[in-house]
């Protein structure tokens, strides 16, 4: 009910929005534009339109036209117009005369508060991009096109300043107030939103970057784009000689060093709870933009700990997942971590899998999905039974310890997520040698209390085989082509850069190379990759399960790492 009466309310505030003032020219010049994907728009140029997982083909054919997925995620992409970026990076003249006429035909058809897009957050994120891209949108339009081009921007700032409170304190209302700031600073007569849009900023800075520099729902991409807008209000308001709210250099100083610690060697970021690696480029222009001095990445931000020793790093959830409204998109990944050796990501997550729909949404969030223990049809954290997709019965004793020597950095942590139905807790000890070249594992699951032995042999009487069965999970990426070992416990991974490295286990454990997916937003479809799985059983107290991932004895210290990611492995 909710959702209609905001949907209603849009519709209204959308037709009122008209009798608002109207700016008529640019103040300044337009903002340079975001940072947008060359390649992506070749793909629009060519008529290959792929939003929210959802790949529509239609050459010479209006983005407005396009025959829609059942989603209303994709055409709320389309509205946002996001895409403007893309074509932009693009370059070429026709790419500039499909932003420009598409821009148009918008005004024509849903520029007087009609139809799709009337959303506080899709209108801001449409603002901005039209006055980043003004210049190439107004090049040789006759006077009558600039003047409707102006009157849309005016109903759409109108529109803003009475429902961006409409949205929920997120990355959402960023966008919008974004989109009031941006009009604010470079529009002829919108500088009365000015005051607005800074307060809103500075109040969105304090409320959604905690004391420590992270964000609720523990999803790094999320803190990123929160970041991201953030950094770009510092400058387009430093630019224009106004002052900056502290909250937000504040804000700015507090998260920096998060976000560095968050980011693998490659650059993306760790793929937990719900974000995505992020868009290539995007977190280096916000990280330089914010004025924050680079320092070396700490070694635990967010729930997340950081192991790294010349090309290697190591990303773990070493916390409970969110509570609350926070968990909408939290993930049962405690204890998963994920590898990156130079450029080649190696151990990864399944990630997100919302774009492909709500049962690989969930599939997504489940603990087998990522790279650690999981009880055989257990995760760690459930789903809510209300459906609302919240998560429950999580771990609440999630512990960590560093360990560290002359040969290698290392961490201890365990959690309880298996200990009120199983009486068992799951021990992760991971070391990373000083030399980046082996990552040492164990993994144990075991009683602690003497109450879990009791919970431990009921469940055991439970079963009809006198064992609960669990599997330890490493899924690979993509790119990563696994060849068998010389021996059944050990098989080779071989990345694009040319690398070999060797994955060995000890212990009492069953090893295989299974199917996997690896679900990226910017993909057609889930894409297929391997993991390796350890499948072993708990009769005991204890069991433990060690293994070791490291590069072979011919593989060179530095790798120079020439492959294209479009140049297959040749193995």
């Amino acid at each position: 009910m909710t959702d209609i009466r905001q949907t209603r309310a849009d519709r209204l505030h959308a037709r009122l929005a008209g009798l608002g003032r109207r700016a008529r020219a640019f103040e300044h010049e337009p903002l340079p534009p975001g940072t947008g994907i060359a390649e992506r728009g070749a793909q629009i140029v060519a008529g290959h339109f792929l939003f929210r997982g959802y790949l529509v083909e239609a050459a010479e054919t209006s983005v407005w036209d396009l025959p829609l997925p059942d989603d209303p995620l994709f055409e709320a992409d389309l509205h946002g117009m996001a895409w403007l970026d893309d074509l932009a990076a693009q370059g070429t003249r026709k790419a500039d005369v499909l932003a420009r006429d598409w821009v148009h035909d918008w005004i024509a058809r849903f520029g007087r508060g009609r139809g799709p897009g009337w959303r506080a957050d899709l209108a801001g994120r449409r603002v901005t991009r039209w006055i980043q891209h003004g210049e190439m949108l107004l090049d040789g339009v006759p006077p009558a096109t600039r003047r409707r081009f102006f009157r849309a921007l005016s109903r759409q700032l109108t529109f803003l300043s009475r429902r961006q409170r409409s949205l929920p304190m997120a990355a959402p209302r960023l966008e919008s107030l974004m989109g009031l700031l941006v009009a604010g600073l470079h529009l002829r007569g919108a500088g009365r939103h000015l005051s607005r849009a800074t307060t809103g900023l500075a109040n969105a800075a304090e409320t959604l970057i905690d004391a420590e520099g992270g964000i609720a729902n523990r999803n790094p991409e999320d803190l990123a784009i929160v970041f991201g807008h953030l950094a770009a209000a510092r400058v387009a308001l430093a630019e224009a000689e106004r002052p900056v709210p502290q909250a937000i250099t504040d804000a700015l100083v507090r998260a920096a060093p998060v976000l560095r610690c968050l980011r693998h060697a490659d650059g993306g970021l760790g793929r937990f709870h719900g974000g995505g690696r992020g868009q290539p480029g995007r977190l280096d222009r916000a990280l330089a933009q914010s004025g924050v001095a680079a320092s070396p990445p700490g070694d635990r931000a967010m729930g997340f700990a950081r192991l790294s020793h010349v090309r290697a790093t190591v990303l773990i959830d070493v916390a409970a997942p969110p509570e609350g409204p926070g968990s909408a998109e939290a993930h049962a990944s405690t204890l998963a971590f994920e590898l990156t050796s130079g450029r080649r990501p190696v151990i990864v997550s399944c990630g997100a899998g919302r774009s492909f729909g709500e049962k690989w949404r969930r599939a997504g969030r489940a603990t087998p999905s990522h790279s650690t223990l999981a009880l055989d049809g257990y995760s760690s954290a459930r789903l809510g039974a209300s459906g609302d997709g919240l998560l429950s019965d999580a771990p609440r004793d999630v512990r960590m310890e560093r360990r560290r020597s002359d040969r290698s950095t290392g961490l201890i942590a365990g959690h309880d997520g298996y200990v009120a139905d199983f009486g068992l807790t799951h021990v992760r000890q991971l070391y990373l040698d000083t030399n980046g070249r082996a990552l040492r594992g164990e993994d144990v699951l075991a009683t602690v209390e003497q109450s879990d032995e009791a919970i431990f042999d009921r469940a055991l009487d439970a079963t009809e085989t006198g064992h609960l069965t669990f599997r330890i999970r490493f899924h690979l990426h993509p790119d990563v082509v696994v060849q068998p070992g010389d021996d059944p416990k050990t098989v080779l991974l071989l990345l694009k850069s040319g690398e070999l490295w060797s994955f060995h286990h000890g212990g009492a454990a069953e090893m295989r190379v299974e199917p996997s997916v690896y679900l990226d937003s910017v993909s057609l479809s889930p894409r297929a990759t391997s993991q390796i799985v350890l499948a072993s059983s708990a009769a005991d107290y204890a069991t433990r399960v060690s293994w070791t991932l490291a590069k072979a004895r011919q593989t060179p210290d530095a790798v120079r790492d020439t492959v294209h990611d479009d140049q297959p492995v040749i193995a």
